[in-house]
């Protein structure tokens, strides 16, 4: 059977154009999670960008995994020519505009973020519906809890900047509020090392009735430095952290003694993103290859207990993101 996978147009053209070959890639990951073996050719058809392949007749499962990528527009299957659509078989668990709705300087792109998630996933093996816990540990002002939510994942984000957080959760509420979504907020605080750590949890659900019957989801935003990730999550810890580091365009890595270089600043705080993860689970760490070397980074992480993946489709997601940032990803699992 021969699969055509339409992508969406991206607004940014010279993303866009890296999008492509960043697609490709992640859409191996996810083949490779679910045991697809197949060659992905990009051809254009009109204006549009489609990814083709060949392969045995696809079950549910590996279509249910498929439609996540985070690129996809329209999946259809491909015979004499022509192109007949598949039906959507996971739509977003809330509204898809939470994560696309706050724009504010420094904003990651919603769709590498997606991108992020998937690999990390798919690299976990953790292919099964359901929701997961994903943790940010650097989450400024959430677009990765809001893709983590929107997917129907729980979501954690570590912040030492009050005033970031307090926008997240002004903004989230007033999008919840919008979309008449049935919610809860509540105020707690979390003991580590005899200090109380202020965590503000929002409570949601797809539907009043699910929410009313206890299936809901949960995103919690925590005041703290991120070295303290693995005493927060040390009962419960993430199946997936997914982290944009800074990309010293404007500032670095703060610390209580100021700016401090990136692979100081790792060595610092990667022992505690590795507590605060599962064993088996994933994290996709992405940044500026101008302010800190990847392969700098791959020894910081073997150093602090991760594993690397350096084989395809997982050795490279370089691609420029504006003259001064050229970002990469590095996929790396919990041991």
């Amino acid at each position: 059977m021969i699969y055509s996978f339409q992508l969406c147009p991206h607004a940014n053209i010279r993303f866009s154009e890296a999008l492509v070959e960043l697609g490709r890639r992640e859409l191996l990951c996810l083949m490779q999670s679910v045991g697809i073996s197949a060659q992905i050719e990009a051809v254009s058809v009109g204006r549009s960008t489609f990814f083709r392949f060949a392969c045995p007749v696809l079950t549910e499962e590996q279509l249910l995994v498929l439609e996540t990528h985070s690129s996809l527009l329209l999946m259809c299957q491909e015979e004499n020519g022509l192109l007949h659509p598949l039906p959507s078989r996971c739509p977003p668990y809330l509204p898809a505009d939470l994560p696309e709705l706050f724009k504010y300087k420094g904003k990651t792109s919603a769709r590498f973020t997606y991108l992020c998630l998937n690999c990390a996933r798919a690299a976990a093996g953790l292919t099964e519906q359901g929701p997961l816990t994903v943790l940010d540990p650097l989450c400024g002002r959430g677009t990765t809890l809001f893709c983590a939510l929107t997917a129907g994942h729980n979501a954690f984000g570590i912040d030492m900047d009050r005033h970031d957080l307090e926008e997240a959760g002004k903004g989230l509420a007033k999008w919840l509020e919008y979309h008449r979504i049935k919610h809860a907020k509540t105020v707690s605080s979390m003991t580590v090392s005899g200090k109380g750590i202020p965590v503000t949890t929002y409570t949601v659900s797809d539907s009043r009735e699910h929410f009313a019957a206890g299936d809901t989801r949960t995103l919690s935003l925590c005041v703290s430095d991120t070295q303290q990730a693995g005493a927060l999550l040390k009962r419960h810890p993430a199946d997936l952290l997914v982290a944009d580091l800074p990309y010293g365009v404007q500032h670095g890595p703060g610390s209580q003694n100021g700016i401090t270089r990136f692979d100081a600043f790792l060595s610092r705080v990667l022992p505690s993103w590795h507590d605060a993860l599962r064993p088996g689970g994933a994290m996709a760490l992405s940044m500026n290859t101008f302010t800190l070397k990847k392969d700098l980074c791959i020894r910081l992480l073997q150093d602090a207990g991760f594993e690397p993946l350096t084989e395809p489709p997982y050795d490279s997601f370089l691609h420029d993101v504006e003259q001064a940032v050229r970002r990469d990803l590095v996929i790396s699992i919990r041991r």
